[in-house]
């Protein structure tokens, strides 16, 4: 794809597909190199396009990664809710039941962000820049989406816990807020890991991130349902 074929795009259709594509290049970029790392500029040149041309589809770099964050959210959302859906319910936080059921349920929220090693690096620059740089409407269409998944995975963990809506919610929150936060620390695929496993002094600043966040969501669940029953 050349620059001059992007000017010479005009139907919505056209334009709906080079979206598809800035987005596509800013995501593999990102999944690459990390999110920080990854500049307007750069993406212009992955998808062979002047920079001042990138403003007809987005407002700017945190604009095209809040759409991804979007999606990410979205994707996320519908694949752990099918997940937790096939958890036997317990409806009441008494015994070694409760216990597998609270542990199958915290894996399954760490093991579904973890696999999605994009969606925890966009997790935490969410907040602090991607909303900071895009119009209000932009955040208001990000935040109602983002909310309404969190809506709809606590109404799953309703429907197989003792928690109440507020606290279901909670739990999907401190797991993506977690996790985004646990992802930076872990640093993986980065000279920082490498140099964090390479000295034995620093070797505690090595997270692993799975276990980490089960441990965090098992603990969170339990309180939740023991103070519910």
């Amino acid at each position: 794809m050349t620059k001059a074929d992007f000017l010479r795009a005009r139907s919505p259709e056209a334009k709906a597909a080079r979206e598809g594509e800035i987005l596509a290049a800013a995501a593999h970029l990102a999944t690459t190199r990390g999110v920080r790392e990854v500049t307007m500029t750069a993406i212009a040149d992955e998808v062979g396009m002047h920079k001042s041309a990138m403003l007809r589809y987005f407002e700017t770099r945190e604009d095209i990664f809040l759409r991804l964050a979007g999606t990410a959210w979205h994707d996320w959302s519908t694949e752990v809710r099918s997940r937790l859906e096939a958890i036997t319910p317990c409806p009441d936080a008494c015994g070694q039941k409760w216990d597998q059921t609270a542990r199958s349920i915290a894996g399954t929220l760490a093991r579904t962000l973890v696999a999605r090693p994009l969606f925890c690096d966009l997790l935490a620059h969410t907040p602090l820049n991607l909303e900071r740089n895009v119009s209000t409407d932009t955040v208001r269409t990000f935040k109602k989406g983002a909310i309404a998944e969190v809506a709809n995975i606590g109404d799953t963990l309703c429907a197989i816990t003792p928690l109440n809506a507020d606290q279901a919610r909670t739990v999907v929150t401190t797991a993506t807020s977690m996790a985004g936060a646990l992802w930076q620390m872990a640093a993986p695929g980065t000279q920082l890991r490498t140099f964090y496993e390479t000295d034995p002094e620093l070797s505690h600043s090595v997270v692993d991130v799975e276990p980490r966040l089960t441990d965090v969501l098992s603990a969170l669940l339990t309180g939740y349902a023991t103070r519910s029953t």
